[in-house]
């Protein structure tokens, strides 16, 4: 969709089940969506056309964002996997393991170096993408975290969950920074350009 009349661009169909989550790489040519379907799909945006089909999670594909440099993404799923993706051949890097329930929500930091995910275990852990080794798990929300996304500097964390909570975390120490509290379930968050403000959607 065009941002400034709101005309459609192009509409992308997935046949088989339902998408759950959607990256736009950075060179605005490719996109990876997220299936129910246990797959993600690699898309030209400017053709319409799916460029590859990634197969290796084994339940609900729930998150995927793409690295900074756009050579990888990252998704994550109801297998309690998360998985790292070459976007050029599809061919899978490695496996990161180490939950006990479902991944809901995941992002890379602004240097490509780290992954942050977020399950229904009321976790987060901070990943190393160049080895797979999980270098941290965060503790403190009491129900699941829907969402987790990074400020642009890339050194806090920024967490919404179902236990009606928001947190911000040191990414470097895991301690948590500050806190809020709504009247219902966060499901999404994304932190603006300059790191000073939050957008949450609550439902």
């Amino acid at each position: 969709m065009e941002i400034a009349t709101g005309k459609e661009v192009m509409k992308l169909v997935c046949p088989t089940q339902a998408i759950s989550a959607v990256a736009i790489a950075p060179d605005g040519v490719r996109a990876v969506s997220a299936s129910e379907d246990n797959t993600l799909k690699v898309w030209n945006l400017e053709t319409g056309e799916a460029l590859l089909i990634l197969i290796g999670h084994n339940f609900w594909v729930n998150a995927v964002t793409i690295t900074p440099d756009g050579k990888c993404a990252v998704s994550g799923a109801s297998d309690q996997t998360l998985r790292i993706w070459e976007l050029t051949t599809g061919a899978e890097v490695r496996t990161l393991v180490g939950y006990t329930d479902g991944i809901w929500s995941v992002t890379v930091t602004p240097d490509g170096q780290q992954a942050i995910s977020a399950s229904w275990d009321n976790t987060l852990k901070i990943w190393d993408l160049a080895t797979g080794k999980e270098l941290q798990t965060l503790y403190g929300h009491t129900h699941t975290i829907r969402a987790v996304a990074v400020t642009p500097d890339g050194k806090r964390i920024v967490s919404a969950a179902a236990d009606y909570k928001v947190k911000v975390w040191n990414i470097e120490t895991g301690k948590e920074l500050m806190g809020f509290s709504g009247e219902n379930s966060f499901y999404c968050c994304a932190v603006s350009e300059d790191g000073k403000q939050l957008l949450l959607v609550i439902v």
